[in-house]
């Protein structure tokens, strides 16, 4: 038997810095209508239905420069239509491979993308500056 920590079999959770976490906590409550799982000093645990992720209280911040965590969801369109009537604001991108037309993308064989042609994608800021993702898996 090896001693050898193999991390395929595990579990991932994603770590988000709040500098204020009730502030947090509301736009994940109002914006994205998720209510924390779990509670402590400091922190909410939330889970989706695959994963879950924590908000900490941080005195730093993330660079807010690259995708921080993403949702996969089965209609980028309307998640993105619902999320907007609550509040939520797109990014738009103009970038060499990366054009977003009414703040949605489509992500052709840039990264693997779970058997699809690539995906959909749409970006946003939480509260705290965190840049998070919508992606749906083009076929």
């Amino acid at each position: 038997m090896s001693n050898e920590v193999i991390l395929e079999d595990s579990d991932v959770a994603t770590r988000l810095p709040a500098r204020d976490l009730e502030r947090a906590r509301l736009f994940y409550a109002e914006r994205l209508g998720l209510q924390p799982a779990e509670e402590r000093p400091g922190g909410l645990l939330y889970r989706c239905r695959s994963g879950s992720f924590a908000l900490f209280i941080s005195s730093g911040a993330s660079s807010g420069n690259h995708r921080q965590m993403a949702f996969e969801v089965t209609d980028l369109r309307a998640t993105v239509k619902a999320l907007r009537a609550r509040g939520v604001i797109f990014e738009d991108y103009d970038l060499p491979g990366i054009k977003t037309v009414d703040c949605i993308a489509e992500v052709a064989g840039n990264y693997p993308s779970k058997g699809g042609v690539g995906e959909l994608a749409a970006w946003f800021r939480d509260s705290e500056g965190n840049l998070l993702s919508i992606g749906q898996r083009m076929c």
